[in-house]
């Protein structure tokens, strides 16, 4: 009697395989279809959208920072090339009237065909007058090799000076290259922040504070100072430690509605420490040009010790700074949603403070 086998199950490989997986796959995804289900991006709230633009705004601005640094150390080296480059020009132009000096003798001499002077001598209907005129000879061929010596430090000096400009040439394109990158990284994130809030209705948009800001920055200047700078201007100028302080705060008070510009110094538009800069310019104080080392301009001061015209700045990174003008109220260009404008210093946070006069 013939034994009964179960009948061999035989594997799935090479196109078999692959045709099932097919299957499966296909199978799966028209089960996704008609169920319908999407894996969209959950819809974000105004005040998860504020949050986020917040963000990229501060990231933005630590850029605009990086940006006005790299901008002025850019700035100073064009101005370091450029005076090489001038001062080459005019050691040149000295180099050319010796070399010009130089070939006069040498046509002279070619002239005279380079005679022995002991032939010449013999050959004088004039000895006397000859050996004055071999003494003049002397004395000519010593200017000579100092006018000689002359040329070839001259020729030093400007192949230094080229030196020194093709340093500074290098310099000035590496900062070039970084205010590009910084330029970029900037408008990327205030593109994102325009993005997101753009996603929003109109009135939610408010809310966030970019409609509120816009009408605010657009406002005549004039209005902006009748409605923001009478109540406080005058006590923050008496409070103030000095003249220059007060200089420097009733210039903010004069900026308020300015629109915010990242990498602006006035006299329309401003950044943070662009606003900072041009106040105490306009009092006779000469500042640095990033938040970085405005803080290490003057005298660090505790919160409580606050005077008016003092800088306040925030962040960990140290990337926005304000004019403190009393009260808890500093003026600062917070970002582009808004203009210049009196605020809170609790509204971000803290790092510390500054007295520069």
């Amino acid at each position: 009697m013939a034994a009964h086998r179960k009948p061999r199950q035989r594997s799935l490989s090479g196109n078999t395989a692959r045709t099932a997986a097919t299957i499966a796959l296909a199978g799966a995804a028209t089960a996704t279809a008609f169920d319908g289900t999407s894996h969209a991006e959950p819809q974000l709230t105004p005040t998860q959208v504020k949050a986020k633009v917040d963000k990229l705004y501060q990231e933005a601005e630590v850029a605009t920072e990086k940006y006005d640094g790299a901008k002025e150390k850019a700035d100073a080296a064009e101005k370091r090339l450029n005076t090489l480059r001038d001062e080459a020009a005019r050691k040149t132009e000295k180099l050319n009237s010796a070399r010009d000096s130089l070939g006069y003798v040498a046509a002279a001499q070619y002239r005279s065909g380079g005679i022995d002077p002991a032939v010449q001598l013999m050959l004088s209907d004039n000895p006397e007058r000859y050996l004055d005129g071999a003494e003049f000879a002397d004395r000519v061929g010593h200017r000579q090799t100092a006018a000689v010596e002359l040329v070839r430090q001259q020729l030093r000096e400007i192949e230094q000076l080229r030196g020194a400009a093709h340093i500074e040439l290098t310099s000035l394109k590496s900062r070039q290259a970084e205010l590009g990158r910084q330029k970029k990284t900037i408008n990327g994130k205030l593109d994102q922040a325009r993005r997101l809030l753009s996603t929003l209705p109109p009135q939610q948009r408010a809310q966030v504070g970019e409609a509120s800001g816009s009408d605010r920055a657009s406002r005549s200047s004039t209005t902006a100072r009748g409605a923001l700078a009478a109540p406080g201007s005058s006590a923050a100028r008496a409070d103030a430690p000095n003249s220059r302080a007060a200089a420097a705060v009733s210039y903010a008070y004069q900026k308020l509605g300015s629109p915010y510009v990242w990498g602006a110094t006035g006299p329309n538009a401003f950044d943070c420490s662009g606003l900072v800069q041009a106040a105490y310019s306009s009092a006779g104080v000469s500042l640095p040009r990033t938040t970085y080392a405005q803080i290490n301009a003057g005298q660090r001061v505790s919160r409580s010790e606050l005077r008016p015209g003092d800088l306040v700045f925030f962040y960990s990174g140290i990337s926005h700074v304000g004019i403190y003008v009393g009260d808890g109220q500093m003026i600062h260009a917070p970002n582009p949603t808004a203009p210049v404008r009196l605020a809170p210093i609790d509204e971000m946070p803290f790092a510390g403070a500054t007295r520069v006069v």
